[in-house]
C-alpha cells in the first residue's frame, strides 16, 4: 500500500498510441494485463475528451515508473503528441487536487527519471506546470 507521507512525485504519462485512438482506462487495464502485469499501472486516466477515469486505487502501489512506485502517482492522457485542450484541463484539475491532498510533491513526466528511455508524454512537464500556477498567480 501507499504511504501517503512517502508520495514525493506526480507522474504525468501518455499512452503512446495514436492520437486519433479514444482508449478508455479498460483498454489501457487489457493491454497492461498483456504485459503480465496485474492490472492498469495508473492511478488516473485522461481520455481524449477530458474525461477522467480511475486506474488503480490511489492507495495502491502503481506500476508507471521503474524504481519509483511507492513513492508516486501516475496519471496518464490518451494519446501521443498532440493532447487535447480538455485533456490538459482536466490534468490541470486533477493535479491542483493532487497537489492539495499530498503536500509536497513534485510534478513532473516520465520521462524525467533517471534510467528511462522513454520521452512519455512527450513535452516538458514541469515547464507546463509552473506556466500553469505562474498564470494563476498574474
Amino acid at each position: 500500500m501507499l504511504k501517503i507521507n512517502n508520495i514525493k512525485y506526480l507522474v504525468v504519462h501518455c499512452s503512446d498510441t495514436p492520437d486519433t485512438d479514444n482508449l478508455k482506462a479498460s483498454d489501457i487495464h487489457k493491454m497492461h494485463l498483456s504485459f503480465g502485469w496485474e492490472g492498469i499501472g495508473y492511478h488516473k486516466i485522461i481520455n481524449r475528451s477530458g474525461v477522467l477515469e480511475n486506474g488503480r486505487p490511489e492507495f495502491w502501489v502503481g506500476a508507471h515508473v521503474y524504481g519509483y512506485n511507492e513513492i508516486s502517482l501516475g496519471v496518464c492522457l490518451i494519446g501521443k503528441n498532440n493532447f487535447m485542450p480538455e485533456q490538459l484541463g482536466a490534468l490541470f484539475k486533477l493535479l491542483t487536487y493532487w497537489k492539495g491532498q499530498y503536500k509536497n510533491t513534485e510534478v513532473v513526466g516520465h520521462r524525467d527519471f533517471p534510467n528511462t528511455s522513454k520521452t512519455c508524454p512527450n513535452f516538458d512537464v514541469k515547464k507546463w506546470w509552473s506556466n500553469k500556477i505562474k498564470g494563476l498567480k498574474n
